[in-house]
């Protein structure tokens, strides 16, 4: 492992010849890059972990030219700081870059990186190699990608049925949100009043970056079923019909691309794209699920009945119904409620919960916070666009993945086109939601009746 990586990793050039030194021999690159694919995921974490530690930044380089920065300072030379600061900046970079920055102009060497970073995130997040080095890696790759992925040198592409059956069949796989259950399934999803379109990279031929789907709809749906459900073949879209575009899905492809910006610019990309098509559209809204809330939920009744013996998250009288439909004490119904989808099948229940959970689940949405921001993830990504958190709606998912997800519930964010920019700058800079009256009374529901 040592010896492949000293005969593959090129010195850092002298800061004086930088622009002159020649790229190292393409066979050292090749042979990194055959000997990595080699290696058992394991092994691979460990190899990118020495290349981490052992040729990344010269800390001796940059403590003395720290130093000297300091001395120009004090001497007031605006021309000695500036040439010393280029300087620093220079020997900043990591040995290792060299090596990615030669790989990524060779055949194949963008994929090979995005590949190489997903393997970082994955073991940084399963805590296989939890090393500063290897998280600094993960930093540096990750900027290094979101140059190269900019939105500038990305394609939009609408796939159709027509498009190469290899190009469906990884859309297909890929699919995060809604599984494609068969090919009917993913005829459907390209075929009248749908549109599904993706991001790709010259770089990455037939490799769809991140997909977005879209429903064509009269009105803004708050059920998924009803837009996955089977469209009758000899339906011929009538685009007179389209007031509403519906974003139902959106999944990024490479797990190496994680972070870096491609979705907010998709969704906007598309809304020009069916804004040039339909000229009549008026409504762009989001049909999201709610990853987390169960877990957030059940932890929430946990947390509770450990130190209370009871649950304060629901009304009395709501308890008292509960335990009169099941026969049992409502905190342990919950808790055993929530994990499948069997209590969607009782009407009484259905209409019980639907008040307690929706309140709960607004404020999960609206008032949950990781470091200021929205913590359910799909709810912050669409904050940061702009998107307005709109409506909840229940029995949107009765699914099975709905249902042990978010008890069956989905949310609407809407794109009000004049307003994003506004919306964003205010969520990013000052951390406020923009959310609509059923959603803040929801929340005021919460904060009357329920404790945490």
């Amino acid at each position: 492992m040592e010896d492949v990586l000293s005969k593959s990793v090129p010195p850092l050039p002298p800061y004086e010849t930088k622009e002159k030194s020649p790229p190292p021999p393409e066979p050292q690159s090749l042979h990194f890059m055959h000997y990595y694919r080699s290696l058992e995921k394991g092994q691979r974490v460990a190899l990118l972990g020495q290349l981490a530690a052992d040729y990344g930044v010269d800390h001796s380089q940059v403590a003395e030219l720290s130093s000297k920065l300091v001395q120009a300072q004090q001497s007031r030379d605006p021309g000695t700081v500036l040439q010393v600061e280029d300087r620093l900046r220079y020997y900043l970079t990591p040995q290792y870059k060299v090596l990615f920055s030669h790989i990524s102009r060779m055949e194949g060497g963008m994929k090979f990186l995005v590949d190489i970073r997903s393997d970082i995130v994955e073991g940084v997040t399963a805590r296989v190699a939890d090393a500063p080095h290897l998280r600094e890696m993960n930093g540096i790759l990750k900027c290094m990608l979101s140059e190269w992925f900019s939105v500038g040198f990305l394609n939009l592409e609408r796939i159709t049925w027509q498009s190469p059956c290899e190009v469906l069949q990884k859309i297909s796989e890929y699919e995060a949100v809604h599984p494609v259950r068969n090919w009917t399934d993913m005829k459907r999803r390209v075929g009248p009043y749908r549109r599904c379109f993706t991001f790709t990279h010259n770089a990455m031929p037939g490799e769809p970056l991140i997909v977005l789907h879209v429903a064509l709809m009269q009105n803004i749906l708050g059920n998924i079923q009803a837009i996955v459900k089977e469209i009758p073949p000899s339906e011929v879209e009538d685009g007179n019909k389209v007031k509403s575009a519906i974003f139902y899905s959106i999944s990024l492809t490479q797990q190496g691309l994680q972070g870096v910006e491609l979705g907010n610019y998709l969704i906007k990309r598309v809304v020009k794209e069916l804004q040039a098509e339909f000229s009549q559209i008026s409504e762009f809204s989001s049909l999201s699920p709610i990853p987390g809330f169960t877990k957030w939920l059940l932890g929430a009744f946990n947390s509770q009945t450990k130190e209370l013996g009871r649950t304060e998250l629901l009304l009395e009288s709501e308890c008292e119904e509960i335990s009169d439909i099941t026969g049992i004490p409502a905190v342990d119904t919950l808790k055993r409620l929530f994990t499948s989808n069997e209590w969607m099948k009782s009407e009484r229940l259905v209409k019980v919960l639907e008040a307690p959970l929706m309140r709960l689940c607004s404020w999960y949405l609206y008032g949950e916070k990781h470091r200021g921001f929205a913590l359910n993830p799909v709810a912050n990504f669409h904050l940061q666009n702009g998107a307005v958190m709109w409506r909840l709606n229940w029995m949107a998912d009765t699914s099975p993945r709905g249902a042990v997800a978010s008890c069956g519930m989905m949310v609407n964010y809407r794109y009000f086109l004049e307003d994003t920019s506004v919306n964003s700058a205010r969520y990013l800079r000052g951390k406020h939601i923009e959310a609509s009256e059923q959603v803040l009374n929801l929340v005021s529901q919460f904060r009357k009746n329920s404790k945490l």
